[in-house]
């Protein structure tokens, strides 16, 4: 997808190291990471703080800073979730769509935790280059032994040999990975006072995928070996927890319905408009409706709906935002202003909103509502999750607009740091730095620039 999506922007990342840290075979995890090496990720600042939410108590009580940890949403329909680039939790919106329960999301994102918190992804790594330089080692002695009588089929048996070990050897390290994770995830949710009955209901309708072909098993599986063991392991603790019989808060339940309707709505409209039917009045099947009838085409109907859930929460950013993502989608882009404008107000720490809203701001060509597009962009880039290549873009555009040629330099370089193009980036940053005064600021950004991307 390439649209906004209430969910934020898809964005493409290119060369993200994804060392799935569970897969069962050594060929499977090049194939593996080869394939993650492009993954489309989505933004959206309501999903993203639901997830927070879920997610900060259990970093805590792992003993990991929050704000060290990345949570990525990959557009992909299959269940998966996986660490990877170190301190960064990937979870598949089919996964999110797939799961039963926060309960069930909580369990899987527990147990990443875990491979955090263990430090699984730098030993995997060194355990995988282990396994590759044992493979390496055997077709070395089998050549030799080749070589050395004259006999193909005793080389070809010894690096064959070789290299089942060095896979078994591979495997039982992922297996015991998995159970370390899974100990560590029981932990934590104990401490939380949260049950893990989620994480047993899950491992269960997994597990019988072990019987089936690996082609038709979910990533999730291929990537956690699901195993006969780690289920009772699970089952024997959420018989003894203390926490066993805890739902999680009613609050946390809500905000579960109302990010999976968001997400059916964005991503399956024929689905969610069958799941959740005019009859069904909970907020999050109204989202879902919204949603679905706005991606269907139905922009009346989805507007309808939208303003039917800012009379029941008026003080709701993500609704207004809703609001004003359909009517800037269909070309309405001074009518929605307002709506952003409040969804700002509502959730002024929310970066993804703001540059929303500065958008709507840098169509126009009043000098006052430029000013303001750049004071809410700069405001932006100065936090990770504000900066990206759409972000500098709207910024330079906006500097453009009011005659700062250097500042709209500036704000390129910085659009093609974010790309990866480093030639272009200097280019800017040299041309930044011809318009602009020697020592001032946007000088020394062109300055630092430049630094980075020195060769």
């Amino acid at each position: 997808m390439t649209t906004q999506i209430g969910i934020r922007r898809v964005t493409s990342v290119r060369g993200a190291a994804v060392a799935v840290l569970s897969l069962c075979l050594i060929a499977a995890l090049t194939v593996q990471a080869a394939a993650q090496s492009r993954i489309s990720l989505i933004r959206d600042a309501e999903i993203e703080n639901i997830l927070r939410d879920m997610t900060d108590p259990i970093l805590r009580v792992a003993g990991v800073a929050p704000s060290g940890v990345e949570i990525h949403i990959v557009s992909d329909n299959s269940l998966n979730a996986f660490v990877a680039g170190g301190q960064n939790i990937y979870l598949h919106t089919g996964l999110i769509l797939d799961t039963q329960s926060p309960e069930e999301l909580v369990g899987v994102i527990a147990h990443e935790a875990g491979h955090i918190a263990a430090g699984h992804l730098a030993r995997g790594r060194d355990e995988l280059e282990r396994a590759q330089r044992n493979v390496l080692i055997s077709s070395l002695v089998g050549l030799a032994a080749a070589l050395a009588t004259g006999d193909g089929r005793a080389g070809a048996a010894i690096m064959s040999g070789g290299g089942s070990m060095a896979e078994r050897n591979f495997l039982a390290y992922s297996r015991v990975m998995e159970s370390s994770a899974d100990q560590a995830s029981l932990s934590y949710l104990d401490r939380l006072g949260w049950t893990s009955e989620g994480m047993l209901t899950f491992l269960r309708r997994l597990e019988d995928q072990d019987l089936l072909p690996s082609s038709r098993q979910s990533a999730y599986t291929r990537t956690h070996p699901v195993t006969r063991e780690r289920t009772l392991t699970v089952e024997g603790h959420v018989s003894r927890s203390p926490a066993t019989g805890n739902r999680m808060p009613a609050s946390m339940q809500e905000d579960f319905d109302r990010m999976q309707a968001k997400l059916l709505g964005f991503m399956q409209p024929q689905q969610a408009l069958r799941l959740y039917d005019a009859a069904d009045t909970a907020v999050a099947a109204q989202y879902g409706r919204a949603i679905a009838n706005y991606r269907r085409g139905d922009t009346a109907t989805a507007l309808d709906g939208i303003g039917a859930l800012i009379a029941r929460e008026p003080n709701n950013p993500y609704f207004h935002e809703l609001h004003g993502q359909i009517l800037f989608e269909q070309g309405r882009i001074a009518e929605a202003r307002e709506p952003y404008r409040q969804a700002l107000s509502l959730a002024p720490d929310e970066p993804l909103i703001g540059v929303s809203y500065a958008q709507t701001l840098v169509a126009s060509d009043d000098g006052d509502l430029l000013r303001e597009a750049i004071r809410i962009l700069e405001q932006a880039t100065g936090r990770p999750e504000g900066r990206s290549p759409l972000t500098w873009r709207l910024l330079a555009t906006a500097y453009g607009k009011t005659g700062d040629v250097g500042m709209a330099s500036v704000a390129l370089a910085e659009e093609a740091l974010a790309l990866g193009d480093n030639e272009a980036a200097r280019t800017q940053a040299r041309r930044a730095q011809s318009q602009l005064a020697n020592g001032s600021a946007g000088w020394l950004k062109a300055q630092d620039i430049l630094t980075t991307t020195d060769d």
